[in-house]
C-alpha cells in the first residue's frame, strides 16, 4: 500500500460515525493510519422526490452517494450497515470485509417495566411490525421514524409505550435502556445483513488488501448467505424479509421469513447446507414455494 491514510467514507450520523471508527480501530490495530471522511448524502437531506426515484428509498440514497464517492476516488473504503446495502452488485465495488458481526437481533424497549395489552409499539420497518403483530397481537404496533435519538425522545415522550430497535445499533452508540428485551429469532427474525458492518473498496483499490485482513470468516459467509437470499426472492431493507445465517463446524443454517405487514399469511423456511449459496438456493425455494414471491410483488406495486 502506498504511503498516506486509509481515507474512510462515511455518513455524518452518530451511528455511521460509530461504526466508522470501529472499523478504523480495527485497521489502526494493525498498523494502517485510517482518516474518517464524514459527508453528507441525499438521505440526509433527500425530498419525497428523492426517495421516489430511488428503488430503495433514503437508504439508496445514503449508500449510493457513499459509493459514488469510492467510485470517483474520493474516499479509499466506505462502511454501510450491511443491511443497507442494495443486494445488488456495483461495478468497480467490493465488499472487501465483512468484520465480526455484533448482535444480530431487535431489541424490544419498553418506557415501564412491562406492556399491557393496547400499548403501543412504533417502528419504522414493516419486517418489525409484521412480525410483532404476529407474535405479540394484543399490542397497538404502530409507524414510527427518525434516528434512534429521535425515536427514544418520542417514547419518553409518551408517544408510544414502546419501540423495536436494532441491539446492536444501542450497543454502538453506548444506549442501555432501563427496560429492554432481545427478541430471539424465533419471534423476531432479524434483516439480511443486520448487526454486521460491509467495508467496500475498488476492486483495483490498493486498499483492498489492508481491508482484507479484518474480514471475519463466519461473518462473511452469513453476510453472504443471507444477502444471496434476498437476491433470489426480490426482497430488500425496505420489505418485510427476515434472514438470519449462522455457521457452524462448516456447515451454514439459514432461517427465514416473509410475511404481510399486518402479520398476516406468514411463510416461514429453514435450510442448512455447506455453502452460503446452496442454503439460500434451498431457502428461497422453499419461500417462493410458500408464496412469499407474491407478498413481495404485492409490496413492491404502487
Amino acid at each position: 500500500m502506498a504511503s498516506g491514510a486509509l481515507r474512510l467514507g462515511t455518513r455524518r450520523s452518530k451511528l455511521a460515525l460509530a461504526q466508522a471508527r470501529e472499523v478504523a480501530a480495527l485497521l489502526t490495530a494493525r498498523g494502517h493510519d485510517v482518516d474518517v471522511v464524514p459527508m453528507t448524502t441525499r438521505g440526509d437531506v433527500g425530498s419525497p422526490a428523492d426517495v421516489a426515484s430511488s428503488p430503495s428509498g433514503f437508504k439508496g440514497l445514503w449508500v449510493n452517494d457513499i459509493v459514488d464517492a469510492l467510485r470517483r476516488g474520493e474516499v479509499d473504503l466506505a462502511v454501510h450497515s450491511a443491511k443497507d446495502l442494495p443486494a445488488e452488485e456495483v461495478d468497480g465495488v467490493i465488499v472487501a470485509a465483512v468484520p465480526e458481526r455484533a448482535s444480530p437481533f431487535d431489541m424490544l424497549i419498553r418506557r415501564d417495566a412491562s406492556l399491557a395489552a393496547g400499548a403501543r409499539v412504533g417502528s419504522s420497518s414493516l419486517r418489525r411490525r409484521g412480525q410483532l403483530k404476529a407474535a405479540r397481537p394484543s399490542l397497538d404496533v404502530v409507524e414510527i421514524r427518525g434516528n434512534v435519538d429521535t425515536r427514544l425522545a418520542r417514547l419518553e415522550a409518551g408517544e408510544v409505550d414502546g419501540l423495536v430497535l436494532a441491539a446492536a445499533g444501542l450497543v454502538r452508540l453506548d444506549i442501555a435502556p432501563a427496560h429492554a428485551e432481545l427478541l430471539s429469532a424465533d419471534e423476531m427474525v432479524p434483516a439480511p445483513g443486520q448487526g454486521a458492518l460491509a467495508v467496500q473498496t475498488r476492486d483495483d483499490g490498493a486498499a483492498r488488501a489492508a481491508v482484507a485482513a479484518v474480514d471475519h470468516q463466519e461473518s462473511r459467509l452469513a453476510f453472504e448467505a443471507e444477502f444471496a437470499l434476498v437476491r433470489l426472492v426480490g426482497g430488500g431493507c425496505a420489505l418485510p424479509l427476515g434472514a438470519y445465517a449462522t455457521v457452524e463446524g462448516g456447515s451454514v443454517r439459514l432461517t427465514t421469513v416473509v410475511l404481510r405487514p399486518d402479520g398476516s399469511s406468514p411463510v416461514r423456511a429453514s435450510a442448512e447446507a455447506d455453502s452460503p449459496e446452496t442454503v439460500a438456493r434451498e431457502a428461497a425455494d422453499a419461500l417462493l414455494a410458500g408464496g412469499a414471491g407474491a407478498i413481495l410483488e404485492e409490496l413492491r406495486s404502487p
